[in-house]
């Protein structure tokens, strides 16, 4: 099982190939904002990579970052990500002091929209 470290809140076993964003709200515990229920259609899901970033992403992904003007190649939508290996993130985008009544919609447990994948 991939081993997902999140800065300064722990170390968590997750099952491997569940969306990064899953992991972050149900195995690591942690507020991260996923205000589109995780299509890939806003950035409030965003995380920065440590290490283990994967060399793939979506289509989505790809253009999303592109038109929010998203310039830092360590920044990556968690919603568009399977724990495929091990990795570690600093979360960025939380529901603490973000004025949002929630953190989000519920996300399924596939990649959405279905997943076309590019080299990042």
């Amino acid at each position: 099982m991939p081993k997902l470290n999140v800065k300064g809140v722990g170390e968590f076993e997750v099952l491997e190939g569940k969306r990064l964003v899953k992991a972050l709200v149900e195995d690591a515990a942690t507020d991260q904002l996923h205000a589109c229920g995780g299509h890939a259609r806003c950035t409030t899901c965003r995380v920065k990579f440590v290490t283990g970033q994967p060399d793939k992403m979506t289509e989505a992904e790809k253009e999303v970052l592109r038109v929010r003007e998203v310039t830092d190649p360590a920044v990556r939508l968690s919603c568009q990500i399977q724990c495929e290996s091990d990795m570690t993130v600093e979360l960025i985008s939380r529901l603490e002091g973000s004025g949002r009544a929630d953190a989000g919609s519920p996300v399924a447990d596939e990649i959405e929209p279905p997943p076309v994948w590019t080299e990042k």
